[in-house]
């Protein structure tokens, strides 16, 4: 296939549309199923590249969810623990911990569900049975993986009745160094951003504390390639063998840092005895559930909880998880990792980060107030890597 004609761009006005290779060659995609359209391509291909460079990175299968160009989470296929699987709605799903990639998209999926609703899915493996059947019952876009097998098609050809979008990339594709593109009819060219992350990247250790256990590296490599697909400004926490906050597309490089610590403390919270005992009504479905989930946690609780309203969510009237209960709850976490895709200007990141149980940051570095940073990370005992690498993308 040369040339795919889109519906239309980004919004139904911007016709017509459509991709094809500059140089007249087959396009690297296949589409097996439904019809795509310029957003989805945006997110599949963008995805597509952050899962691919994350298997080479930790050489471990990855799963990426994209929305409107940016991730909500990536993760490795790492097997979920008892908790993890009930906060993430795949407890019930047979065979999971057999299948590394329906493992990756089960912790990808779930870290952020309310901003995964309506996903876009990137798989660096070959679709399995077991991880379409995680994908079927989800609300999502679409799918693109560098093959799927024979009964994984058939699972997610079924869905939408038939119309729901799978495409098919060619592995082995290498797009050419220089990439282009046009605004306002005025043509930009720049080199791909070929720059390979991996734990070298990470020697350059400039605080006190010189810990960096092979978890954290690990995590932080994540945090790094999920962010070189991230809209800049962006943030992401990781932990475990996954993004689980994500700040993508602020001006201030605190409140990306803020957004992504609020992310990754839901993540944290949703594990919680109090979240996972909760008595829903059998009726709500995941995604009632997401949202009920979000407001509960939320200071308007009330909305959920209150008397003339909490019947329709619940079995049984549960009680309020307070403000201090959650705070002495993330109190308790450690070991997460983040990275930043720029410097940071300030310290008041690193006090918002140690806030969501930060132990490890790795971050460009060459602010002129580099000091206050290291300074402010010495406090507390957290370890930072200056990359020296910034990892902006519009």
């Amino acid at each position: 296939m040369k040339e795919y004609e889109l519906k239309y761009g980004c919004n139904p006005n911007q016709t017509p549309a459509g991709i094809y290779m500059e140089d007249s060659s087959d396009l690297p995609v296949e589409i097996l199923s439904g019809r795509p359209g310029y957003i989805n391509f945006l997110d599949a291909l963008n995805g597509w590249q952050l899962v691919k460079e994350i298997k080479d990175a930790v050489k471990l299968p990855c799963a990426a969810s994209f929305k409107h160009v940016s991730p909500t989470s990536a993760a490795v296929g790492i097997p979920l623990d008892d908790k993890l699987k009930r906060a993430c709605f795949a407890d019930d799903i047979a065979g999971l911990d057999a299948s590394p990639l329906a493992c990756a998209y089960a912790r990808a999926r779930g870290t952020d569900r309310m901003s995964s609703y309506g996903d876009w899915i990137a798989l660096s493996d070959k679709c399995d049975a077991t991880t379409a059947l995680l994908i079927k019952r989800e609300v999502s876009d679409g799918v693109i993986a560098p093959d799927f097998d024979g009964e994984a098609l058939e699972i997610l050809k079924s869905k939408r009745k038939g119309g729901y979008n799978i495409i098919k990339i060619d592995s082995d594709y290498i797009p050419r160094p220089v990439e282009t593109k046009q605004v306002f009819g005025i043509t930009f060219s720049q080199g791909r951003n070929n720059f390979e992350i991996n734990e070298q990247l990470l020697k350059n250790i400039v605080t006190d504390t010189k810990s960096l256990p092979k978890d954290a590296v690990r995590d932080l490599v994540i945090s790094l390639i999920t962010l070189k697909y991230t809209q800049s400004n962006s943030v992401c926490y990781a932990f475990g063998g996954q993004a689980i906050g994500v700040g993508a597309g602020q001006q201030s490089r605190i409140h990306c840092t803020r957004l992504a610590g609020n992310k990754a403390d839901i993540w944290h919270l949703r594990q919680h005895d109090k979240v996972l005992s909760l008595p829903f009504s059998e009726t709500l479905g995941r995604q009632d559930r997401d949202n009920v989930i979000d407001v509960y946690l939320s200071e308007n609780f009330e909305d959920v909880l209150g008397d003339a309203v909490w019947e329709q969510y619940f079995s049984t009237r549960p009680e309020p998880f307070t403000r201090d209960e959650q705070k002495n709850y993330l109190s308790t976490i450690t070991g997460v990792s983040l990275g930043s895709d720029a410097f940071f200007p300030f310290g008041d990141n690193i006090e918002r980060a140690r806030r969501s149980g930060v132990s490890y940051i790795a971050q460009p570095g060459g602010s002129i107030r580099d000091d206050n940073v290291i300074e402010t990370c010495n406090k507390y005992g957290i370890t930072m890597a200056f990359t020296g690498m910034r990892l902006f993308h519009h």
